[in-house]
């Protein structure tokens, strides 16, 4: 299965990280979604497709989940990257949850820069120095976040694109994300930049 969307990945890329959590390995992302498929003169329709029933067996936990508190640990012993944008990882804006700010420890790691002006992901080598300079290795465990559990699943394909993670040992998403740890209030939240 192929799948795209018509912004940066981002949707597309949750796609693939559900099909992957269900138990189904044969999945990708379409390079530049939509525009780059219109922007090669490749064949679209108008129809509205009518699919056979099929037999699909979903088998859950094929991609690693944490919950709040393991979120918290990931930042303290590994890597946690938080995938909204900077204005919100910072604190200063904050247009859907209770609370501004991220979770203590974690690293900022827009999901929007892992493409470039014309929407294709970068390439691996550039994403890989991009989460390098942000302190991921392969050393120490690797998770990621962002608002609601969307758009991490798009960090989470880029560090396998990467080859920071890999089938065998990928990302886990905290899917609740910042909507679940901001709204409970014994939480802490961070605010401002990141340290160093």
């Amino acid at each position: 299965m192929v799948a795209y969307d018509g912004g940066d990945g981002s949707v597309a890329a949750r796609v693939w990280w559900l099909l992957r959590w269900a138990g189904h390995e044969e999945v990708a992302v379409l390079d530049g979604g939509y525009a780059a498929w219109i922007a090669e003169a490749r064949p679209v329709t108008a129809d509205v497709a009518t699919p056979e029933p099929g037999d699909v067996e979903v088998r859950p936990g094929g991609m690693p989940v944490t919950d709040a508190d393991g979120a918290a640990a990931l930042a303290r012993t590994g890597v946690l990257l938080d995938a909204r944008a900077s204005a919100r990882y910072r604190g200063e804006t904050e247009p859907v949850d209770p609370r501004p700010g991220h979770v203590p420890g974690a690293l900022n790691a827009p999901s929007a820069e892992h493409v470039d002006t014309t929407g294709r992901w970068l390439t691996a080598e550039a994403l890989a120095d991009r989460f390098r300079a942000l302190g991921v290795t392969t050393d120490a465990p690797i998770g990621a976040y962002c608002g609601s559990g969307v758009t991490a699943s798009s960090v989470v394909l880029a560090l396998e694109v990467a080859g920071l993670t890999s089938k065998n040992t990928p990302a886990t998403l905290y899917a609740g994300s910042w909507s679940n740890w901001s709204a409970d209030p014994n939480r802490p939240a961070a605010t401002g930049p990141e340290p160093g």
